[in-house]
């Protein structure tokens, strides 16, 4: 195996060691583990949801990526996936939820009415799920296509890899309780 050397080498195995040893950073494993072991905590508030749905049918397959696990308990759900129109009535509700999920977590913003409240310009209706939580990844579409969910679930996977460290993450963290 030819590598590219202007890529950072995250895995390395030598042949004359013997027993199979692999050498890697604690970072690229906890994230390759992360990043292929999400589990979806599925908030479908419109029309996206069928669309979120399908794609987690056969003729998508969304566990060929490691998301199969839909989770309908925030306690156990690492990855929010908001699609639909966020009205001020749901906001709270989404938001509790939210907070209930536990670190590390990430949200999608699936479809228009998620990202920037779509056509609805109204009172009643949320400009967008990143006013009240912090978005990772927004997919387009109004609806969105199963094939778009999977490549902005693929995408937040990308995100996943490329992660700060642990400790980062730590410090992060008692920065903000403190």
């Amino acid at each position: 195996m030819v590598s590219d050397p202007s890529q950072p080498l995250h895995a390395a195995y030598d042949s004359k060691i013997e027993g199979n040893v692999i050498i890697t950073k604690v970072d690229a494993a906890i994230n390759w583990m992360r990043k292929n072991s999400m589990w979806p905590m599925p908030m479908g508030l419109a029309c996206c949801a069928i669309e979120m749905m399908a794609a987690a049918c056969s003729r998508f397959d969304l566990s060929r990526f490691g998301m199969e696990v839909m989770r309908f308990s925030p306690r156990q759900a690492d990855v929010m996936i908001v699609s639909g129109t966020v009205t001020y009535k749901m906001a709270l509700a989404v938001k509790r939820v939210w907070d209930q999920m536990p670190e590390p977590k990430w949200c999608v913003a699936m479809g228009a009415c998620a990202s920037s409240g779509g056509m609805y310009r109204s009172y009643a209706v949320l400009q967008g799920i990143d006013r009240l939580i912090p978005v990772d990844v927004y997919i387009s579409g109004c609806p969105p296509r199963p094939e778009a969910v999977i490549e902005g679930l693929m995408k937040l996977q990308k995100k996943i890899e490329g992660e700060e460290s642990t400790m980062a993450q730590k410090k992060e963290f008692l920065d903000q309780i403190s």
